[in-house]
C-alpha cells in the first residue's frame, strides 16, 4: 500500500479550487512579516536600549587594542599629533607604491646599496619597536 502525500494546494485543486501562488501565498507572508515587525517595534519601544556616554573619536578607551599587525600604527597615532598620525602612513604607503619607479639603478646587490639597506633596516626596527611598545602599553 502506497501513501500519497497531498499538499494544501493539491487538495484545493481536487475540489476544483485553484489558488495561484502569487497573490495568495505572498500576501500571507507579507502579513506575517508586518505582524512580526510591529511586535519588534512595540518591544523596542517598551524596552529601549540604554545609551552610554557619547564616544570621543580622538580618545581610545584603554581596554581596546587592535590586532598585532596594526599595533605599530596604533602606537604611532597615539604618540604624534592627529594630522601627522594620519598623513605619515598614507605618504609612506604612496612612497612604497612609487619606489620601483623611482629607484632605477642597475646595481641590485645589497652591499652596494648602503642607503637603501640602511633605510629599510631602520624602518623594520622602528616597526618592530612600535609594535612591541604598543603591545606592552
Amino acid at each position: 500500500m502506497r501513501v500519497k502525500k497531498v499538499s494544501f494546494q493539491d487538495q484545493n485543486e481536487e475540489k476544483g479550487i485553484k489558488m495561484p501562488w502569487f497573490p495568495n501565498f505572498v500576501i500571507s507572508e507579507v502579513v506575517v512579516t508586518y505582524i512580526l515587525l510591529a511586535l519588534l517595534i512595540v518591544l523596542a519601544s517598551i524596552f529601549p536600549a540604554g545609551l552610554e556616554e557619547r564616544p570621543d573619536p580622538l580618545r581610545t578607551p584603554p581596554h581596546i587594542k587592535p590586532e598585532w599587525y596594526f599595533l605599530f600604527l596604533y602606537q604611532f597615532v597615539k604618540k604624534v599629533p592627529p594630522l601627522v598620525g594620519v598623513s605619515t602612513p598614507l605618504m609612506a604607503t604612496f612612497l612604497l607604491i612609487l619606489l620601483p619607479f623611482l629607484d632605477r639603478k642597475a646595481e641590485r646587490h645589497p652591499r652596494r646599496r648602503l642607503v637603501a639597506m640602511t633605510l629599510g633596516m631602520v624602518t623594520v626596527i622602528a616597526l618592530l619597536g612600535l609594535t612591541i611598545w604598543g603591545y606592552l602599553s
